[in-house]
């Protein structure tokens, strides 16, 4: 099982592609431990990453968003809060009631389900209007 990049996630704006790959390759990561039986082990590492490495990353983007005068900045926030806030939940659950299997699976989806969709469908438009040269 496991991730990879692939050209078609590329948003043709390198710094963001390069943290897009990096955020992968951590999921990659997680994927091929829960393989091995060791997801709890790298989930753990994965979320102290995740603490401070997606808070840089959309930084990163909602700056270039203010610079580009982005129309869909508002909206494309909302989703970058709630993905912090679902990171957050499953940071105070673990922190309350330990690691299980249930928490690595509950990772898996919303790694999965939400980063994949959010890079192909809404950092993609994001990335046409940075390269359109619109002001």
């Amino acid at each position: 099982m496991g991730i990879q990049w692939r050209d078609s996630l590329a948003i043709g704006v390198k710094s963001i592609d390069d943290q897009h790959k990096e955020l992968l390759a951590r999921f990659d990561k997680l994927l091929n431990a829960c393989e091995s039986g060791k997801g709890i082990e790298e989930l753990k590492r994965l979320l102290l990453f995740l603490e401070d490495y997606v808070q840089t990353h959309f930084n990163d983007e909602e700056a270039l968003q203010k610079l580009h005068r982005y129309p869909g900045y508002a909206e494309h926030r909302e989703q970058h809060v709630y993905f912090v806030s679902k990171i957050k939940d499953l940071r105070a659950e673990t922190d309350k009631d330990g690691f299980s299997l249930h928490n690595v699976i509950e990772t898996n989806n919303l790694l999965l389900k939400w980063l994949l969709n959010h890079i192909s469908k809404v950092d993609t438009k994001l990335g046409a209007f940075i390269n359109s040269g619109t002001p």
